[in-house]
């Protein structure tokens, strides 16, 4: 009886992880975090003039030129940026977004929010 418990036990964690992998792969593009707003007006990683009007982007790793969807899980506004610069250097952060973003997003009082982000294709 006792095999017969380890081996059901063993075909669910296998099957329990054969679902959280197809999960995760259907959701690869798509990162969830705290990002905050920022006002740049000097140049930005990309070489480009940062414009605060602009709808822009920092993220540590996307290439330039990436347009990415941005969704604040607070009040289920959403936004599309262009990434142009690289950052955030807060730990914790995964975006950082330009003020005209932030103020459609919502969060220009309170600095940063939780959001959720997917390349667009």
């Amino acid at each position: 009886m006792k095999r017969l418990t380890t081996a059901m036990l063993i075909c669910a964690s296998m099957l329990f992880l054969t679902v959280l992998k197809d999960v995760a792969h259907a959701d690869e593009d798509r990162q969830c975090g705290k990002a905050s707003w920022y006002q740049l007006t000097t140049r930005t990683a990309s070489g480009e003039y940062a414009d605060p009007e602009k709808m822009t982007a920092a993220h540590r790793k996307l290439k330039f030129g990436h347009v990415i969807e941005v969704e604040n899980m607070r009040n289920g506004k959403k936004v599309i940026v262009r990434v142009n610069d690289r950052g955030p250097f807060i730990k914790g952060r995964i975006l950082d977004v330009s003020r005209i973003a932030a103020q459609k997003l919502g969060f220009i009082r309170a600095g940063t929010t939780k959001v959720c982000f997917r390349i667009l294709k």
